[in-house]
């Protein structure tokens, strides 16, 4: 047994159902917790994320007895050195299935020791494959190939699972609060909402959903343990696929790192696109005139999140009303929202764009009015977040007002320029 090891946080801030700390535990007699503020990621976050992320790092050190080490710089060069600071001869960690985070293991890895042991998912990207061994572009055979490969039951770990070394030196992080207990949090939408999440999770206005994305996105808990509570009645079975969706994009994701950034199908490299800023600057600000969009894009600057039927109607708006590019839409979500996940947000927007995985075609363009009225039927989501329109009665608040755009002939545009480029 080595006398020191690293485990190095990512994507994974937690100590519950970790088994990277039970391989800690069995390589070395103590280990070093770690976190590296890195640059290169925190530039591109926004505010919204990067104070959600201090909230997790705070709340892990707590869990750790204040025994998180943190520092700023490059993982290549800061790995290494924390551990040879420590005499360790290997580092423990997650297994990070994104395009930077792969290219960063790869190289931290020739410099010492890396044991990946685990993902952010339930599967690990890359092991649901088809008969041929080629990978999935379709979710509903995906996902019945996801639940027949199953996964691990939760690895029994807590902060005792490791003797923790106290760290020489570690960066102070902002004072501020700390998370709320995420298990306690699960068991009261387990027990009061699960049941009829299938009938109510597109429901904006009912505030039904579970509200776990930015905790799976940081790790804070991991797919395995919110699916072992999982049973075979409706509201579980629709909180299972959406997990599964969260695993499809990974894998996407995983076997195409280029489409975090370029359109997964490439006829649509020919698509004939507008740059309108002052309309874009008008969604981005929840003043396009539909109030259902407004709304959205008010909620997400109000609290760096948006429901995620609400997301697909704005994204359709941007990509569809105002044919702007579906990458400046990406951008502006993962820069306010605290769950922003690369995988996850470029192919849900690429779905909504109907440029990515075949879920979405494009020529299905969502009525940002009738979407209004049927999943915010008394119109109290709107009213929420306009507050010009809280004396608007019912439904009448989903009528346009002052609108930028003509939802009707800008649909009849998009489909044109589908047809352009189609065959």
């Amino acid at each position: 047994m080595d006398s020191a090891t690293v485990v190095w946080f990512r994507r994974d801030l937690r100590v519950a159902d970790h088994p990277a700390l039970s391989a800690a535990a069995e390589r070395a007699s103590r280990g070093l917790a770690l976190y590296v503020l890195d640059p290169r990621l925190l530039q591109v976050a926004g505010r919204p994320r990067v104070d959600f992320l201090f909230r997790c790092l705070r709340s892990l050190d707590a869990k750790l007895g204040g025994r998180l080490m943190v520092v700023s710089g490059d993982p290549v060069e800061v790995v290494p050195e924390v551990a040879e600071s420590v005499g360790a001869r290997s580092v423990h960690v997650s297994g990070d299935a994104g395009p930077y985070g792969r290219e960063r293991d790869s190289a931290v890895g020739e410099r010492v020791e890396l044991v990946r042991v685990g993902s952010p998912y339930a599967v690990t990207p890359g092991r649901v494959l088809k008969g041929d061994g080629s990978p999935y572009r379709v979710f509903s055979p995906f996902r019945k190939a996801w639940q027949e490969h199953g996964w691990r039951g939760p690895a029994d770990t807590d902060e005792s699972t490791v003797d923790w070394i106290e760290p020489r030196k570690s960066e102070p992080l902002p004072k501020g609060e700390l998370l709320p207990d995420v298990r306690e949090l699960w068991e009261r939408f387990r027990d009061e909402r699960l049941p009829d999440y299938a009938e109510h999770r597109d429901r904006p206005d009912l505030d039904r959903t579970s509200r776990m994305s930015a905790f799976l996105r940081w790790g804070v808990v991991h797919p395995r343990t919110l699916l072992a509570d999982l049973g075979q009645d409706k509201g579980s079975a629709a909180f299972r696929s959406e997990l599964a969706w969260r695993d499809f994009y990974a894998d996407v994701l995983w076997h195409q790192p280029e489409s975090a950034r370029h359109n997964l199908d490439r006829r649509f490299d020919r698509m004939e696109l507008d740059h309108d800023r002052e309309r874009f600057a008008a969604w981005c600000a929840g003043r396009t005139g539909y109030p259902f969009v407004d709304a959205g894009m008010r909620q997400l600057l109000a609290e760096g999140w948006m429901h995620n039927r609400v997301r697909m109607v704005v994204a359709s708006f941007l990509v569809k009303d105002l044919h702007l590019p579906w990458w400046w839409g990406a951008r502006h979500f993962m820069k306010h929202l605290v769950d922003g996940d690369l995988a996850s947000n470029q192919h849900g927007w690429q779905w909504a764009a109907g440029t990515g995985t075949d879920a979405a075609p494009y020529f299905r363009v969502f009525n940002p009015v009738t979407q209004g009225e049927k999943f915010d039927p008394d119109g109290d989501y709107v009213r929420r977040y306009v507050p010009e329109l809280r004396d608007v009665p019912g439904r009448k608040v989903h009528q346009p007002r002052d609108p930028i755009v003509d939802h009707a002939h800008e649909r009849q545009v998009a489909l044109a320029r589908y047809a352009a480029i189609k065959g």
